[in-house]
């Protein structure tokens, strides 16, 4: 079988490269991933009614929610900061594909996050067993300035 030739200014498009969660770094982002959600928890519902800034939005008001879930593969765990639509999904046991993630720094540690630059799609189960006991969130970095001589 032959692989179509992509002629004109349309960019081809590049399989995507799945990374495992033990693979994440702090600052990255770009990163496709399938996971299991393991738990999940909303932490903040703000409606945004009233205000001035609310006024100068030409979309409708809506509340704005937040979401901590807990996703993993079987190399480890990271906090995943879900938002509005994004908290519908975060089911327990739901397996999901992360696609355009970005690592997120919230006071020293890693978070997850699909921005409106990435995609989060159902898929199929996955038949791994997520490793709960290497928590990438729980890992604490510290910011060091380098100074080049």
């Amino acid at each position: 079988m032959e692989t179509p030739v992509t002629t004109g200014t349309a960019a081809a498009k590049r399989k995507p490269v799945f990374i495992k969660v033990d693979q994440i770094k702090p600052g990255t982002s770009g990163h496709t991933l399938t996971v299991k959600v393991v738990s999940a928890k909303e932490v903040k519902s703000v409606n945004n009614r009233g205000g001035r800034s609310s006024m100068l939005l030409a979309r409708p008001s809506r509340p704005a929610r937040i979401a901590e879930s807990l996703v993993g593969d079987e190399t480890g765990t990271i906090i995943f900061t879900a938002r509005n639509e994004q908290v519908d999904l975060m089911e327990p046991g739901a397996t999901l594909i992360l696609r355009n993630a970005k690592v997120d720094m919230f006071k020293g540690s890693m978070r997850l996050a699909v921005d409106k630059w990435g995609r989060i799609e159902p898929t199929e189960p996955a038949n791994f067993d997520v490793k709960e006991d290497n928590n990438l969130s729980l890992v604490e970095y510290e910011l060091v300035n380098v100074v080049e001589e």
